[in-house]
């Protein structure tokens, strides 16, 4: 469960999380590489579904979910959308690299 943990912040900030949480560095990496494809690909329909047009919406849901891989693919809809993307990218890798580690025992402890 520690491996699955950091997912969704980009892979170099991943490979040091999973190291205090007990976890493998290589299903981390692998787990991070599929929710960035799986969160790129998604995208576009989710988007259309919702009826999302603004571009600052589009890049910070694709760099908060799809992380580098969803900042790659938010520069397709503008510069705008890349910007909001690397944005989020930032931000959550900031604050799971902070508070993972710290809040990892706890929550280790309810999962049994």
């Amino acid at each position: 469960v520690g491996s699955l943990a950091p997912k969704s912040i980009t892979t170099p900030i991943a490979v040091e999380v999973v190291k205090s949480t007990g976890g493998y560095v290589s299903l981390a990496a692998g787990a991070v590489a599929i929710t960035g494809i799986v969160g790129a690909l998604s995208a576009g329909p989710i988007f259309r579904l919702l009826k999302v047009s603004d571009h600052r919406v589009k890049g910070f849901a694709l760099g908060l979910v799809a992380h580098a891989i969803g900042t790659a693919r938010a520069f397709e809809y503008g510069e705008k959308a890349g910007a909001f993307a690397g944005l989020a990218l930032g931000l959550c890798g900031l604050v799971t690299a902070l508070a993972l580690p710290w809040l990892w025992p706890w929550v280790a402890q309810h999962l049994g």
